[in-house]
């Protein structure tokens, strides 16, 4: 069995820098980077209640996949907005103005 400190300790960090990648960056990928590594976090919490939780259903593991699939197509969609407003503006600085 393993213990439960290491997975969760890593799940606190990975919250935190992307909490701080989210509020504190102004370049958009960066914002982007922040909440995937939000997602990532809250992906290994998911993993590691469930194989400490003694589910018999994964129910935590398929979450996880459904995370991973939805993370996906935000990064797909998000990536396509900064290239567009890189295209129009010229800059993906979010705290320049747009006009």
């Amino acid at each position: 069995m393993m213990h439960a400190a290491g997975p969760y300790l890593l799940a606190s960090i990975l919250v935190g820098l992307g909490l701080y990648g989210i509020l504190a960056r102004r370049n958009a990928v960066l914002v982007l980077v922040g909440a995937e590594l939000l997602l990532a976090g809250g992906s290994l919490l998911l993993v590691t209640a469930g194989a400490l939780g003694g589910d018999r259903t994964w129910s935590g593991q398929v979450l996880t996949l459904f995370v991973i699939t939805i993370a996906a197509a935000e990064v797909v969609i998000a990536l396509a907005v900064i290239v567009a407003a890189y295209r129009r503006r010229g800059s993906i600085d979010l705290a320049e103005d747009a006009s």
